[in-house]
């Protein structure tokens, strides 16, 4: 009896077995530096692609998959008459959900796409939770549903080092308001709707953390928490302690994982993202 496949993009910050052992296909985005392309953290892993940002002077650029690799991937999954769910990084951020589209009408295979609206270990709740509920065998509608609860009870706050990745990559947002207006201070942003939205404005690591936490503990408050996730861009002192701070408010675990190339080329260097849901 066919059944429903899972595609998603080299965003997603989950570990490479974790999304094998959930069948999950990964199309990788680009990855432009120091006049050479890598395939998003398959020819090229965030610490590579640290130290080759730190040895160039030109800011990397990203490009979403090319569509030929979107209709390869369908046609292959669909070819036994298996329907495929491919959920993808916010529109907003990226081509990659588009392409996914137009790829999907030059199919012959069964395929419905799905904006995530999310980033990084965001749009891996999703994902996850798609392909757990594909292998018991619910139903592509069921699991659409879920997605779109899962999104409304997710939450994604994003702290930069610099500004200077986003503004140049046009992926500021809301969050232009900002530009200009830092010294030392620490922008500290949300997606919402796909799209960086401006919460607040720090100066120390500590009121990072205080920040974080006073929002995770009324959001959390009545709640139970179904997953917490930190990506960082070679910032593991901060991405542990804000998990040992979590720690004392819930006992969910805590995924710490290095963002993608992708995440920190418009990041920066020393970026973290601290992502949640409960329902």
């Amino acid at each position: 009896m066919p059944g429903i496949k899972i595609v998603t993009d080299s965003t997603t910050d989950l570990p490479q077995d974790l999304l094998k052992a959930l069948d999950v296909e990964v199309i990788p985005l680009t990855v432009l530096i120091g006049g050479e392309s890598y395939l998003d953290s398959v020819t090229l892993d965030p610490l590579d692609f640290l130290r080759k940002m730190k040895q160039t002077d030109e800011l990397p650029k990203t490009s979403q998959p090319a569509i030929g690799s979107f209709i390869e991937t369908y046609d292959r999954l669909g070819a036994n008459g298996d329907t495929i769910l491919s959920i993808h990084m916010t529109s907003g951020m990226s081509g990659t959900y588009s392409t996914a589209c137009a790829a999907a009408g030059m199919t012959d295979s069964r395929v419905e796409v799905v904006d995530s609206q999310m980033i990084s270990q965001g749009l891996g709740f999703q994902v996850v939770e798609a392909a757990q509920m594909a292998r018991d065998g619910s139903t592509l509608e069921a699991i659409k549903q879920r997605l779109k609860e899962i999104l409304d009870h997710t939450s994604l706050f994003v702290v930069v080092d610099t500004l200077e990745n986003l503004i140049k990559g046009g992926r500021i947002g809301k969050a232009a308001g900002w530009i200009g207006s830092f010294l030392s201070i620490k922008p500290i942003a949300s997606l919402e709707k796909g799209v960086y939205t401006p919460v607040t404005k720090v100066r120390t690591t500590s009121r990072i953390v205080k920040t974080l936490m006073e929002k995770f503990e009324q959001d959390i408050k009545g709640k139970v928490v179904k997953g917490i996730g930190i990506s960082h861009a070679d910032n593991l002192p901060l991405a542990e302690g804000l998990r040992e701070e979590i720690r004392k408010l819930t006992d969910a675990a805590v995924r710490i994982r290095p963002a993608t190339p992708v995440i920190t080329t418009h990041t920066g260097e020393g970026a973290i993202g601290f992502m949640y849901y409960a329902e």
